[in-house]
């Protein structure tokens, strides 16, 4: 029996987090490009640039396609996509002249695009005009691209199956039959999927039920063909044949339809050619299916959920007087200080938010009229409207912000939290994946309420809602790390766990020589992660689901991205 257990496939084992990286596939095609052939229309290519520390380097490349003026191109871009970086990518088109390679002259380039993979994804389809040499537009040429996710986790479907009356081939007991399912591949090759146990002289065998992910049953195509093979066990690997039947996925799917079982004739071709009344070695059954839908972190963006952005400000007075070349908030004409770095590291990622507008806060100041101290206000002084039009806005509020206020004390965060928490909740209808929200806070010290912050953290990790805690100056923070949750669960005074882990800190100092995309990269990692936990407890779907088998989702499953 041992033989039988070590070779069933390993694609039935679903578990194990993945990395927080997808693949994403781009299909690229072009409308109205120029024509620069006299006799002629162009032959367009499209070439896939990257660019890494600064510089631009070919990725890949379309194939030719002659004299063609609107092509839509065969080969498929594929790339590793990590939602916690700035990826940039430019898109080239050339007409090309009889060789592959690319010519030099201005009348070979027929427009080019840049933009980020970021931005890409959160489109689906994304359609952009394409522009020649120093932004003149390229007559009324676009590029249509169009992204994928290559999720290798599409789901699992768990399956129990049966048999009545199968043929006995010993001669002293009954048969110890097993069950082999082989997906048939497009090249006509089988990979074997799955293999039960045996059970010992039976009959009418009733097999454990198993899990298996349909990328591996089926590669996600519920019409691909499947072949099973019933077996009587011999120790010396010499098994006896019973029987075959084959099926596809979407015949299974029938038990789901309110029929009670799914069931199929087990046939031996040689019994059935030779013996004229035969009809059949014994009867397999499908006596349950149950099918549970994994999501990723892009089945969410590219399903239409937005990603909205607040950031919040310590202007408390530990930081120095702003006008002091040695405080935090000193706005330095030659270089930005730590809290615009962060701000604008971490902010370079939000390409996901379609309106660009992010609300940016403070706390911890004595802010006009009134000169009260406030631990929660909009920095562009509009309570009615607390959003900035970009980051670049963010950054202007901010630099607008400082001389009109006064920083004050003490370090409560609490009220921020509870606020954008209670933005999150909306109006407790909410219950779609429509929108999630990060939260960047932007402090140069230790948190003065902490049991009102850990209990603010807990009643928020109910809700769309990650926490980003960037520590600026000098300041030692090591209470900050006890919100992250790293090294244990987080509770709330009373002892009330966090729900889910929405916290991630980190001390800028420990990137201040490094680059704005290395900080970014660290503080957003997590955040694919606590966006899919966020749904998947809550058995919320994609607004738009990409790739649904024509089956009702019975149960959204966790899964890392």
């Amino acid at each position: 029996m041992n033989e039988i257990q070590e070779a069933t496939s390993p694609a039935t084992s679903l578990s194990g987090p993945a990395a927080c990286v997808s693949k994403v596939e781009l299909r690229v095609s072009c409308k109205a490009l120029l024509d620069r052939d006299t006799l002629n229309k162009s032959d367009p290519c499209v070439i896939l640039m990257v660019q890494t520390n600064g510089q631009w380097t070919e990725l890949d490349r379309t194939e030719v396609i002659k004299s063609n003026l609107h092509p839509v191109f065969a080969k498929v871009f594929s790339l590793d996509y990590y939602f916690e970086e700035v990826q940039k990518l430019r898109f080239e088109v050339y007409d090309i002249h009889g060789t592959h390679s690319i010519g030099t002259r201005d009348d070979d380039f027929l427009g080019g695009v840049e933009c980020t993979l970021g931005q890409i994804v959160a489109q689906k389809k994304m359609v952009k005009p394409l522009l020649l040499k120093y932004g003149k537009y390229a007559g009324k040429s676009t590029i249509t691209v169009h992204a994928e996710e290559i999720s290798g986790n599409n789901g699992y479907v768990e399956l129990s199956f049966c048999a009545k009356k199968l043929d006995d081939k010993d001669l002293f007991s009954k048969s110890d039959p097993f069950l082999e399912i082989y997906r048939i591949n497009d090249d006509d090759t089988e990979q074997l999927v799955h293999r039960t146990e045996v059970i010992k002289n039976n009959l009418n065998p009733v097999w454990e039920p198993f899990k298996v992910s349909l990328i591996s049953l089926c590669s996600c195509d519920d019409e691909r063909k499947l072949k099973c093979l019933v077996w009587d066990y011999d120790s010396r690997g010499k098994h006896d044949f019973i029987g075959e039947f084959y099926t596809t996925f979407r015949e299974m799917q029938k038990i789901s339809s309110g029929n009670k079982k799914v069931m199929w004739d087990c046939v031996n071709p040689k019994y059935k050619q030779k013996k004229r009344n035969y009809k059949n070695s014994g009867v397999v059954i499908l006596s349950e299916l149950k099918l549970h839908r994994v999501y990723s972190f892009l089945d969410y963006i590219m399903g239409g959920c937005q990603i909205h952005f607040t950031v919040a400000i310590d202007f408390t007075a530990s930081n120095g007087d702003p006008r002091n070349s040695c405080s935090l908030h000193y706005i330095n004409p030659y270089q930005p200080n730590e809290y615009l770095k962060a701000l604008i590291a971490v902010g370079e990622i939000q390409d996901y938010d379609s309106d660009k507008r992010f609300s940016a806060l403070g706390f911890g100041a004595r802010i006009p009229p009134n000169y009260e101290v406030s631990h929660d206000f909009a920095i562009n002084f509009n309570p009615e409207d607390d959003e900035c039009e970009e980051i670049q806005g963010v950054v202007e509020a901010y630099q607008n912000c400082l001389p009109k206020i006064q920083l004050y004390g003490p370090t409560n965060v609490s009220p921020i939290i509870n606020r954008i928490a209670k933005l999150a909740a909306g109006d407790g209808n909410i219950k779609d994946a429509s929108r999630y929200h990060i939260l960047l806070i932007l402090t140069d010290g230790v948190v003065t309420d902490m049991a009102d912050t850990r209990e603010a953290i807990v009643r928020a990790s109910y809700q769309p809602l990650s926490i980003i805690i960037v520590g600026v100056g000098n300041a030692d923070f090591t209470d900050m790390q006890i919100l992250d949750g790293d090294d244990g669960v987080l509770r709330s005074p009373k002892g009330e766990p966090v729900l889910r882990d929405i916290v991630q800190f980190v001390p800028f100092r420990d990137f201040k020589t490094a680059s704005p995309a290395a900080l970014a990269k660290c503080v957003l990692a997590e955040v694919p992660k606590q966006v899919v936990e966020y749904y998947s407890h809550k058995a919320i779907s994609p607004m738009c689901p990409l790739r649904d088998l024509r089956t009702p989702i019975l149960s959204p499953v966790a899964t890392t991205p």
